[in-house]
């Protein structure tokens, strides 16, 4: 479920937002519940423009981009959002066609990691609440839902 809100740095559910774009349904879908199931919010992006437009209007922690994706790549979404925050925003980067100018720029464009595709849940589990934690301080994951 995508929801609007007004931008303010607090977290009012005490929960952290993360923004996973893909357009691939099936994959943007599967990891938004399991990262709702771990007590995070989500918002869904099918492309690379529908980020940078989320994360304009919603408080976002953490944006987990698809490399390939429509209009704008997951990597130049991230450059058009970090021209226009005033404040870090951690990013990861899935994608299946890994090599090494493609981490040497994601770096470059100072993306948290890059990770591969078809992804390993516990990989992003584990890259997430590093990134979260390097940027927001060493918080504690946040809490599983009841029934999660």
């Amino acid at each position: 479920m995508v929801t609007n809100t007004i931008r303010t740095e607090s977290r009012p559910d005490n929960r952290f937002s993360v923004l996973i774009a893909d357009d691939d349904r099936g994959n943007r879908e599967a990891l938004g519940e399991v990262l709702e199931n771990q007590g995070y919010r989500t918002l869904l992006a099918e492309d690379g423009d529908r980020a940078v437009e989320l994360v304009r209007v919603d408080l976002v922690h953490l944006v987990l981009f698809d490399m390939n994706m429509p209009r704008l790549t997951g990597l130049e979404a991230f450059t058009v959002i970090r021209q226009t925050l005033d404040r870090i925003l951690p990013a990861v980067l899935m994608t299946a066609d890994a090599n090494n100018d493609l981490i040497r720029r994601a770096f470059q464009a100072q993306v948290f990691s890059v990770i591969p595709k078809p992804v390993n849940t516990r990989v992003v589990l584990n890259t997430l609440t590093r990134a979260l934690a390097k940027v927001y301080g060493s918080l504690p994951p946040p809490s599983p839902l009841p029934g999660g």
